[in-house]
């Protein structure tokens, strides 16, 4: 059989890695640009990623058998992709190494690129540029199709689950509402943690990084990332001892991720929790804190190029008596949810509020709780053309 070039090479191992996710990008100049600059044009690594076509996980006797490489090189190449954020190997509760292929984002290259901290190398600087381009092309490819593309996102389920700030600037509770009714979950139906600590609470291993989406957006000159506390990406588990391995994060006490946690909230950071493959029901391996500005799915969802879809049990409520209509909330509402109406009071869209707290957390009047109750937050990317 004829061997293949590089560039056909490249080519099918960006398509294998394109296919992996919640999203599936197309196979164009800048997702193989991508890959190359990822792999640093290592021939044989692009040889490996292709092994993982027909399985995304595999085991080394797998991957011995669809590779060809023997156990020691797969072991190099493996480390070396691992480093790269493109291999998934912390051993699993059996002790068993499970090879995963990583996709370009959510959660792969582009997550595990910018956890590190940024010391001016070009190859960030050129990742990061290359992700804002697909980005981009990914806004055009959705508005061109927007009305195809409308009920694949209505079908997805929650990328995240928000979970809320609880205090108020000064330290003192939000107000909390509780449910009204009775609401039928199942019985096999357990709700998550509702506060960051809890979720703390429940792991050993705990690693902070950087925020990747502040970090890239600093690398490309974004002045509205400079001020604001970057080191509170978290993982648990299984992940925190892959990202501290690979040096994508470090490794923390409880007692400092509650004090890394309590700069967050100061900072009107929102609380997103992320579980395996969207489900509630298994314990968190992240947990984000993010910024309205610079926030990747935020941003690609004002851009017009993605949904927001999120899980929440809380919604923000406003007290029409105590509102004085300062437009505080309104300028910190992540998701433009809440907004000064004629009347000089605060008014909430329900279907765009992900009850995060942030409003509740700068309200001067004490005006606003949240008030409980499980939804799915869908909010469909703007229609700009």
């Amino acid at each position: 059989m004829q061997e293949l070039s590089f560039d056909q090479k490249l080519e099918k191992a960006t398509k294998v890695v394109c296919k992996q996710g919640m999203f599936p990008f197309p196979i164009n100049r800048t997702t193989k640009a991508i890959i190359k600059t990822v792999v640093d044009e290592r021939e044989d690594e692009l040889d490996l990623i292709c092994a993982f076509t027909d399985r995304p996980s595999q085991t080394m006797d797998q991957l011995r058998e669809s590779s060809g490489f023997p156990e020691e090189r797969i072991e190099a190449m493996t480390s070396s992709l691992a480093q790269k954020g493109l291999i998934f190997n912390p051993p699993n509760s059996a002790n068993q190494v499970i090879f995963r292929l990583l996709p370009l984002m959510n959660t792969g290259i582009l997550e595990y690129t910018f956890m590190k901290p940024f010391v001016g190398d070009r190859k960030a600087e050129k990742l990061a540029e290359l992700f804002e381009t697909l980005l981009e092309e990914l806004k055009d490819e959705v508005q061109n199709n927007y009305d195809q593309y409308l009920p694949l996102f209505e079908a997805s389920p929650p990328a995240e689950r928000t979970v809320p700030i609880r205090t108020s600037e000064e330290g003192t509770p939000i107000s909390i509402i509780p449910i009204d009714q009775k609401v039928d979950m199942g019985d096999e139906y357990i709700l998550p943690s509702q506060s960051v600590k809890e979720i703390i609470q429940k792991f050993d291993d705990i690693a902070v990084g950087h925020c990747h989406c502040r970090q890239r957006q600093k690398i490309l000159g974004n002045s509205l990332a400079a001020n604001i506390p970057t080191f509170n990406c978290f993982t648990f588990g299984k992940s925190a001892r892959h990202t501290v391995a690979q040096g994508f994060a470090k490794q923390v006490t409880k007692e400092q991720a509650f004090a890394i946690l309590e700069e967050a909230q100061a900072a009107g950071l929102v609380h997103k929790a992320y579980h395996p493959g969207s489900d509630e029901t298994k314990l968190e391996v992240s947990l984000c804190n993010c910024d309205k500005h610079c926030c990747e799915l935020l941003a690609t969802w004002r851009k017009g190029a993605l949904p927001l879809i999120n899980a929440t049990y809380h919604l923000a409520k406003v007290d029409p008596d105590l509102c004085v209509g300062c437009g505080i909330c309104e300028e910190k509402c992540p998701t433009e949810a809440i907004k000064v109406c004629d009347t000089l009071i605060s008014e909430v869209q329900r279907d765009y509020c992900f009850g995060c707290g942030v409003c509740a957390h700068f309200c001067p009047a004490g005006a606003i709780s949240l008030k409980e109750g499980l939804r799915k937050v869908y909010i469909p990317p703007p229609k700009m053309r």
